[in-house]
């Protein structure tokens, strides 16, 4: 192969307008947080529901349902040890 038939291949995303990259894992984190909470408009949650990596999705809230789930522990293993004591 030559060099010349070789092109260079664009920087991560510079190719496609603004409203069509793809949510970076962190920015998925937040927007499933939010969903979490319930608190997401319905303008947002169409913008990022064109934008979300469903791997990302899956992953994120398999961390922050586990996240809430030890919260929800630690909350009890609380309440229950002040309650014993």
């Amino acid at each position: 192969m030559n060099e010349g038939s070789q092109q260079k291949e664009p920087r991560l995303d510079e190719s496609k307008p603004v409203s069509r990259r793809k949510m970076n894992f962190f920015q998925t984190m937040s927007a499933v947080l939010w969903s979490f909470v319930g608190l997401r408009s319905g303008s947002d949650y169409r913008k990022d529901a064109e934008r979300l990596n469903p791997v990302h999705v899956v992953i994120a809230g398999v961390i922050l349902a586990a996240v809430f789930v030890l919260v929800l522990l630690m909350i009890v293993r609380a309440v229950v040890g002040s309650a014993v004591s």
